[in-house]
């Protein structure tokens, strides 16, 4: 039930993208029956039994966890339409990794870019892929704590010539399966008193995990992936977990060449193992060797930075599919190292540089982001710089608000620069087109002096991460560590643990990013840990002033998609009436 079905995606428009900051050339129309979209996407509900684990209510797309692989071409731009078919839930559906700087209303964010989709409604997402950003990805939910399962690979595929040879591609896709089901836990996570989750009990693989034999009754076996000797191929690993930062390592294979990060290729790094927080994404190269001792080859995975070890194994089989199902060993067959903190700072590099990197003298400003837990209202919260998010905050999407009240909920510059970069009227950090920015995300012990390993993720435009490190960032010991250093970008990296304890509100590791501000637009930043987002871990960013993010597109135009349940969607009885942001994007193949 759970194998990797791909869809390739045929383009409903193709050419040369004319990119348009401010002003944007659109077009308003009707998604009829005349329209084909370029995929279909439906989420749904059932009660199924995963891996052994006792049944439970779980969210799937297409009728699979994970979902089927997208794979698109980027300089493209494609139409995805999502059903919402759970008779009770609203749901989104967010390109992680993507920008939707000129699709506005695509991002899949509820409460920062757009409404959520109704129980029995759908909405078609715009997607355009500039020319650069080849690379792996993913598509989830972003309500509540449906990401858990619905989810599933996304693959940008290059327009031109692959810098890298290699003669096939593999996919890891990783997941996390809890005992509970995902209303429970959301009930848990904001109740007074405080419930958590509980840990991750298993790591899937491509949708499997394992029982122990094939005489239990689930009878669940691992996920299979099939090689041929002295081959070299390309695993995508996409951290798709809601909780586990994992540890990848596999038997008797002791060198996997890193060839790209987060959708950008970076040059050939060797490494005996991986570390995946929830929400990276890494490619590989795999050389199989020409004799193997033997014919299967265990692939294990474990969660780090978390008070137990969670598991999770897959095969690496060489010829013919093994004659009995694969399950997991009694004993793990290696001894996976601890974590590491700063795993690949300083030393992963781009393989092209395609803008220069700004220096610490042409930084603008430095935001510093400030994470900590703490007891507000009876309810245990993650706040950033003092501030809770949760879904209804705001009530109303920001994107929406700035369509609709012509700036008068405009972010704050200087209420921001009082603040910490935090504008607290409207809870969000406002930033100008043309600013540089470093933005520090500043770890702190909890009001019990416990610390916690995050993945950050930003929405929008990738960053150049510039490392991390213990305790407080220092701006000037970092520069000198970054000396003869080409930072990569990224979206999602790691805030790790360094000291288990500390005192309250005491600084305990920072990660380091910096950026240019040229994409106008809402984005989500946040700790990539289902949890610790439903928790209030996460920031809306808005970058530009309200002409650059309405774009020359009237409000009437985008009157659909200002309101909850709005003409923009569609249903059994209702087309859609969609702005199409990318018209001028024409067909000339």
């Amino acid at each position: 039930m759970f194998a990797l079905a791909r869809l390739s995606l045929a383009p409903l428009f193709l050419g040369a993208l004319l990119f348009h900051t401010s002003v944007a050339t659109y077009n308003s129309c009707t998604h009829d029956e005349t329209f084909i979209p370029d995929a279909v996407l439906r989420v749904s509900v059932e009660t199924i039994t995963q891996s052994c684990m006792p049944p439970k209510d779980v969210l799937l797309i297409n009728g699979t966890s994970p979902g089927p692989e997208l794979r698109l071409t980027e300089g493209r731009t494609y139409w995805i339409r999502v059903y919402n078919d759970l008779p009770n839930d609203n749901t989104t559906m967010h390109w992680h990794g993507l920008t939707m700087a000129v699709s506005p209303f695509s991002d899949g964010t509820p409460q920062a870019s757009q409404w959520p989709i109704p129980p029995l409604h759908f909405f078609d997402y715009e997607i355009n892929i500039p020319v650069g950003m080849a690379g792996t990805y993913f598509y989830h939910s972003h309500v509540g704590f449906q990401a858990v399962s619905a989810t599933g690979p996304l693959i940008v595929e290059d327009s031109g010539p692959i810098p890298y040879d290699y003669d096939e591609e593999k996919i890891i896709f990783l997941q996390d399966v809890f005992s509970k089901d995902d209303t429970t836990i959301e009930q848990g996570l904001v109740a007074k008193p405080f419930v958590w989750s509980g840990e991750s009990a298993m790591i899937l693989v491509n949708g499997n995990g394992g029982g122990t034999s094939d005489t239990t009754v689930c009878n669940a076996s691992l996920s299979i992936i099939n090689v041929d000797p002295k081959k070299t191929y390309r695993f995508r690993i996409i951290g798709g977990t809601a909780l586990s930062f994992v540890s990848f390592a596999i038997e008797g294979h002791n060198t996997l060449t890193i060839i790209e990060a987060d959708g950008a290729y970076t040059q050939p790094y060797n490494t005996s193992y991986l570390q995946v927080g929830t929400g990276q994404r890494f490619s590989f190269l795999l050389n199989t060797q020409a004799s193997p001792p033997k014919k299967t080859f265990m692939m294990q995975f474990e969660a780090r930075s978390r008070p137990t070890v969670t598991r999770g194994f897959a095969v690496l089989n060489y010829g013919s599919e093994p004659k009995h199902a694969p399950y997991p060993p009694a004993t793990p067959p290696m001894t996976l190292p601890a974590t590491t903190v700063g795993f690949l700072d300083y030393v992963l590099r781009p393989l092209i540089q395609d803008e220069p990197f700004p220096t610490a003298a042409q930084v603008t400003r430095r935001v510093t982001v400030r994470v900590h837990q703490e007891e507000l209202g009876g309810r245990t919260v993650w706040v950033e710089n003092n501030f809770p998010w949760t879904e209804d905050t705001p009530r109303e999407p920001y994107l929406v608000s700035l369509y609709k009240n012509d700036g008068i909920e405009f972010p704050s510059m200087q209420r921001a620069l009082a603040n910490s970069g935090l504008d607290p009227v409207t809870v969000a950090f406002p930033a100008e087109i043309g600013e540089v920015l470093e933005i520090v995300i500043q770890n702190t012990g909890s009001e019990a002096g416990g610390v916690d390993a995050h993945p950050f993720h930003a929405h929008g435009k990738h960053y150049w991460d510039i490392g991390s490190g213990p305790g407080t960032y220092n701006a000037a010991e970092n520069e000198k560590r970054l000396s003869g250093t080409s930072p990569v970008k990224r979206d999602t990296t790691m805030l790790y643990v360094y000291d288990t304890s500390t005192s309250n509100n005491t600084d305990a590791g920072w990660r380091a990013w910096r950026l240019n501000v040229v994409e106008p637009g809402v984005w989500m930043i946040h700790c990539h840990i289902l949890q610790h987002m439903i928790m209030g871990m996460q920031t809306v960013w808005v970058f530009g002033n309200e002409t650059d993010l309405i774009r020359g597109v009237p409000i009437p135009e985008v009157e659909g998609y200002l309101v909850y349940g709005g003409n923009v969607l569609g249903n059994e009885t209702h087309w859609p009436q969609v702005v199409e942001f990318q018209s001028d994007w024409e067909d000339d193949q």
